[in-house]
């Protein structure tokens, strides 16, 4: 949120120490490793059971500011409009409020109170109109001593549980806590006293970290908030979005259920970009798993502007529960290609042209991460056209547009055979490793396909498993037909000084087991997980904090048994 009349605060300054890790319009590919390299591991999820897909709704700030439209009337208006628009029905939730709800000062037992004029009947009256169409309910207050506009609305810095109590106590749902006036006070402190003031409250409500970036949240505020700010604001224009998506888009591997990476609210239908243009920043929102929050008064949208916000294709891709946010595979003269794992198998691929003219961009489906196959199906996500084709992807994409694929390999892919199987024998339908391939019944070797050695953990050798270097990912097609996995995992003999890593199974986007911190010093760890009723199954390891150095990790004689 910024000061009324200004879309940009003096405050970005401090999102400058992000800019060393932007890929610029016309960069080289960025690659995955060098990501992993410049950035710590994320913490685990906060563990209040919220947000397992990015949130969406509305927030009022972008279309009205402080003025004094934003009132009760609106507000209700807005929930009004998106269950008659069917804005609820595809998928959006809160109905949120900004900055200047609120009178200027605290009552005399340091209360804080609405502002009267703007809202006659109370936030509560508000909340309960919001919750009785079916909707939650959103408010906003800043961790500092008064909140981002000039008039001196009070902010929460000391005021945390009383403040926590107070939202709590009018059913508020989602809690957008900004940055202003906090009196150098380290941020850490301060979100984390917020994020215990509202867990003390027992009710449930989404935690939205508004710091802008400047203390780079990707790396801490996995266990505080359900998703952080990593921008300054967003303007209505196209520099600006674009600015947005730079920076959003290193952050990828900080992303997941419950904890989300923010490049701000959504400017769709505000009036200063073009529909095309609107059209880029809605799919890149979603193919970077970012928030959907709607910024523009709804009471005025064009029809153009609803059909980009109902498109329930692209918002699947945001809403997909694998909860992975897509990565740019390539990048140069202004031309990207994003690509997203969903769950299933299937890939999104966003097609996007920077340049002021038209350009043919093109990528594979090998280059997506699809498994080999000799068809696969593209569906445009905006024309809703269908084409097959043997793995090449590639489009005419307009001036500042996007193309917009969501690419299956043609027939579905098929579950594992009934039985017990070896995994190594199955083919995955997406891999990542941080160094180097990964390894079928060998060792990572770090460099080219086949330079491993036996698996070895402790000196005990295996003749089956997969063998990867942290940061790593390997997911593979169930498709409801498994029971259980069992294998056992440990950091490889042949780096005998240093390694430390985590190993995690996941059944879709919900983590089944853990092996804790490995060390080159521990034997192999049996892992037994649950996988039934899952779509797909994830084998992710994770740098146990030793920045990626010789993290050598094996999973030893994985077992899999389906139906």
């Amino acid at each position: 949120m910024q000061q009324e009349g200004t879309k940009l605060r003096t405050r970005l300054a401090g999102v400058c120490a992000a800019l060393s890790l932007v890929a610029g319009a016309g960069a080289a590919v960025v690659t995955a490793a060098a990501v992993q390299v410049a950035a710590a591991p994320p913490a685990a999820a906060l563990d209040n059971g919220l947000a397992l897909t990015p949130p969406m709704g509305f927030n009022n700030w972008n279309s009205t500011a402080c003025r004094a439209e934003f009132n009760e009337s609106m507000v209700k208006g807005i929930a009004d409009l998106f269950v008659s628009k069917g804005l609820k029905a595809a998928g959006y939730t809160y109905v949120n409020l900004d900055d200047c709800w609120a009178k200027t000062s605290r009552d005399s037992s340091g209360n804080l109170v609405p502002d009267p004029v703007r809202f006659p009947n109370g936030i509560k009256a508000v909340a309960d109109y919001v919750h009785s169409k079916g909707l939650k309910f959103g408010i906003y207050t800043s961790a500092g001593t008064k909140t981002c506009n000039t008039a001196g609305f009070p902010g929460g810095l000391g005021h945390e549980q009383q403040d926590a109590d107070t939202f709590a106590s009018w059913g508020v749902d989602y809690l957008k806590y900004d940055n202003c006036n906090n009196q150098g006070v380290d941020a850490k402190t301060r979100y984390r006293k917020m994020r215990d003031a509202l867990k003390n409250t027992g009710r449930p409500i989404v935690y939205s970290i508004c710091e802008w970036g400047q203390n780079k949240p990707w790396e801490w505020a996995q266990d505080t908030g359900n998703l952080w700010r990593t921008t300054g604001d967003i303007s209505d224009n196209w520099s600006s979005m674009v600015d947005k998506v730079h920076k959003n888009q290193v952050l990828a591997q900080f992303a997941g259920p419950g904890a989300w990476n923010d490049p701000d609210m959504l400017e769709v239908g505000n009036g200063g970009m073009t529909d095309t243009e609107y059209r880029s920043h809605f799919s890149l929102w979603s193919v970077m798993a970012a928030p959907l929050l709607i910024g523009s008064d709804l009471r005025k949208a064009s029809t153009a502007t609803f059909d980009i916000l109902r498109n329930t294709d692209v918002i699947a891709v945001d809403q997909d529960p694998l909860g992975k946010q897509g990565t740019v595979i390539s990048s140069s003269g202004g031309k990207a290609v994003y690509s997203k794992p969903l769950a299933g198998g299937d890939r999104a691929v966003v097609l996007f042209n920077e340049s002021t003219s038209a350009a043919t961009i093109s990528t594979t489906a090998s280059a997506v991460g699809l498994p080999g196959g000799s068809s696969y199906t593209l569906r445009d996500l905006w024309t809703k056209s269908t084409r097959t084709t043997t793995g090449t992807i590639s489009a005419s994409v307009p001036a500042h547009g996007v193309v917009m694929y969501r690419v299956s390999k043609t027939g579905g892919n098929t579950p594992p055979p009934s039985g017990t199987s070896a995994v190594s024998d199955l083919s995955p339908t997406s891999a990542t490793s941080g160094w180097g391939p990964f390894e079928t019944d060998t060792s990572n070797g770090e460099k080219p396909a086949g330079d491993g050695r036996a698996i070895t953990i402790q000196g005990v050798k295996y003749s089956k498993g997969l063998g990867v270097h942290a940061a790593s990912d390997i997911g593979y097609y169930l498709g409801g037909a498994c029971s259980t996995l069992t294998v056992d995992v440990g950091v490889d003999d042949e780096k005998t000084t240093t390694g430390s890593v985590v190993f995690q199974i996941f059944r879709d986007s919900t983590k089944v087991a853990d092996s804790g911190l490995l060390t080159v010093d521990n034997a192999a760890k049996r892992l037994t997980a649950n996988l039934s009723g899952g779509t797909t199954l994830r084998l992710v390891v994770t740098d146990g904090g030793n920045g990626n150095n010789s993290d050598h990790a094996d999973w030893a004689d994985p077992r899999l048994t389906c139906a």
